[in-house]
């Protein structure tokens, strides 16, 4: 179909409705990001094209003709329907977009995945990212039921029935209050006295509590917990009052030794505690295109990272 000749230019057009809707020249301009003169010029030009008078322009400002409000009536389902060709192209720029949807515990969201994003950005610059934070049991569920295409997780081991790759061992520490009577012993904590101690706890499902409460419970059921809360960030404020030690990741409190507001406590017998940081995902779809770039990208990176411990 070749459109004719008195076809309206769909801005212009615009430009009129405007100077309908708010019954001056000068502030449609305004709305349109132009000077009054340059939108008076293009209305001219309309007006040539169509050739009708749309304006009456006179001393005290423009207003519309009989002719320009039936224009105008005429044009307001031309631009509805341009307006929504514009959002249908636009959906689908986005359908064929890549996209990846990611989910993780709040420890690798907070202090490992910005790294991996950074990198996988660099290969694929036009990938879209969703990312979604949970505790490690909720992440783990999410992958089980198709939820996420990826998850991240921290714990002792691999969630059943999924596959995984372990990408990392993350170092657990003890930590109190400069005031508490552990910052200044001088003998190691055992597990055995660190079982027995109310402890600052996150929730359920946590990586970091599954993997302590593994630990610990080799020498009897833990203590009941002093505190359990919600995220590391609360644990670590809670661990600054001195109510009670915490088991914390040496990632979210290494700013914190280091400004000595909180105090290491050595465990004897030089226990380390670690717990594994794994990509996880359903096994029937293991990951593909920048799911697996994205995994590959973790694993170099921790990698790099550990070598240069």
């Amino acid at each position: 179909m070749t459109l004719p000749p008195v076809t309206p230019d769909l801005e212009v057009l615009d430009l009129l409705v405007s100077v309908a809707e708010l019954g001056s020249l000068g502030a449609a301009a305004r709305r349109h990001g132009i000077s009054q003169p340059a939108a008076g010029m293009r209305l001219s030009a309309l007006e040539r094209r169509l050739h009708l008078r749309l304006l009456d322009r006179g001393p005290t400002g423009s207003s519309l003709t009989d002719a320009g409000h039936t224009v105008v009536d005429l044009g307001r389902p031309v631009l509805a329907a341009a307006l929504l060709m514009t959002d249908g192209i636009a959906a689908l720029h986005r359908a064929e977009r890549p996209s990846l949807r990611v989910m993780a515990s709040k420890t690798i969201a907070d202090h490992r995945i910005p790294h991996w994003l950074t990198a996988l950005r660099k290969i694929r610059p036009d990938l879209a990212v969703a990312l979604d934070v949970a505790n490690s049991r909720q992440v783990t569920a999410a992958v089980r039921d198709r939820e996420t295409e990826l998850g991240f997780v921290e714990g002792p081991h691999p969630p059943a029935g999924l596959g995984s790759r372990v990408l990392v061992a993350d170092e657990l520490v003890v930590v109190v209050a400069p005031t508490h009577l552990w910052a200044v012993r001088s003998r190691p904590v055992t597990l055995r006295e660190l079982a027995d101690t109310p402890l600052l706890w996150r929730e359920k499902g946590s990586g970091t509590r599954d993997t302590v409460w593994e630990a610990l419970e080799i020498h009897g059921t833990p203590a009941a917990p002093a505190a359990e809360l919600g995220s590391a960030a609360t644990i670590l404020a809670t661990a600054r009052s001195g109510i009670a030690p915490a088991v914390v990741s040496r990632l979210i409190v290494a700013h914190e030794l280091r400004a000595r507001t909180l105090h290491e406590v050595h465990l004897a017998d030089s226990t380390t505690l670690t717990r594994k940081f794994r990509a996880i995902w359903h096994r029937r779809t293991p990951p593909s295109g920048p799911a697996e770039d994205l995994v590959e990208l973790a694993a170099r990176i921790e990698a790099a990272r550990t070598r240069r411990r």
